[in-house]
C-alpha cells in the first residue's frame, strides 16, 4: 500500500503498478542481535534480582532494555521506509525515515534488466536486480529485494505499454514526459536544485503535461 509521500510524488495520470521492499531476511539479519540482547538482559536482570541480589532497586536495570529496543525499532523503520516502486511511467527507489532520498528512472530509458537469484533466493523469493539505463549512472542496483520476478515482470510490462501508448488514457509520449524531467535531473546533479525542489518541480511538470495533453 502506497503512503502519502509516494502518492504526492505521482503525476496526475500516473499510477502505481507494483511495490516491494528488501526481503525480510535483510531485516532479520539486522534485528536478530537486538532480539538476543533484549532477551539476554531480561533473563540476566531477573536472575540477579530473584536469586543473587534481591534488592528493590535491581529492577531498574530493566531500563537497559530500552537501548536495544530503540535500535530494533530503527532497523524496522528503515527497512519499512525503503521502497522499490514501478509506476506506468518510471521506476522509483525511496529511502529514509525523516529525510527522504528518492531515485527514479523513466521506463523509456530502461535498456535491459538483469536478475540474479541464488538457490536460497529462489526458495524464499528474493534476489538482486540490475537495471541498465541510458542515464549517466548507467546501472540501478536493487539488492536482495522481495518478489524480484514480479517486480521485473511489472516493470517490463509497464515499459511495453508505455512504448505502445497504452499506459494511460490520452497519455503523452515518453519523450514529452522525460525531456523536462531530465532537464530538472541535470540541474539536481549540478547542485542547482535540492532533492526537495527537484521532486516539487517534477510533480509540477507532470501535472502541467497531463493538463495540456489532448483529450479522447
Amino acid at each position: 500500500m502506497a503512503d502519502n509521500y509516494l502518492k504526492n510524488m505521482l503525476g496526475e495520470n500516473e499510477h502505481i503498478v507494483f511495490i516491494t521492499r528488501q526481503h525480510w531476511l535483510i531485516l532479520l539479519g539486522k534485528i536478530l542481535a537486538q532480539i538476543v540482547l533484549v532477551v539476554g538482559l531480561i533473563v540476566l536482570v531477573t536472575l540477579v534480582w530473584r536469586i543473587w541480589q534481591p534488592h528493590p532497586l535491581v529492577p531498574l536495570a530493566y531500563l537497559l532494555v530500552i537501548l536495544p529496543l530503540l535500535s530494533l525499532w530503527q532497523n524496522v523503520t528503515v527497512w519499512k521506509s525503503r521502497q522499490y516502486v514501478v509506476t506506468d511511467w518510471r521506476v522509483i527507489q525511496i529511502s529514509g525515515i525523516f529525510s527522504k532520498e528518492v531515485m527514479d528512472t523513466s521506463l523509456e530509458k530502461v535498456n535491459d534488466v538483469k536478475l540474479d537469484q541464488s538457490f536460497l533466493g529462489r526458495l524464499l523469493d528474493y534476489g538482486n536486480l540490475e537495471i541498465l539505463t541510458g542515464s549517466e549512472s548507467g546501472v540501478d542496483r536493487f539488492i536482495c529485494i522481495g518478489l524480484p520476478i514480479h517486480f521485473k515482470t511489472a516493470m517490463l510490462n509497464a515499459k511495453e505499454k508505455l512504448a505502445h501508448g497504452q499506459a494511460g488514457s490520452g497519455q503523452r509520449s515518453a519523450v514529452d514526459i522525460a525531456g523536462p524531467i531530465e532537464q530538472l535531473d541535470n540541474l539536481r546533479r549540478q547542485g542547482l536544485l535540492t532533492e526537495e525542489e527537484f521532486q516539487q518541480q517534477k510533480a509540477q511538470v507532470l501535472a502541467k503535461l497531463t493538463h495540456t495533453m489532448p483529450k479522447g
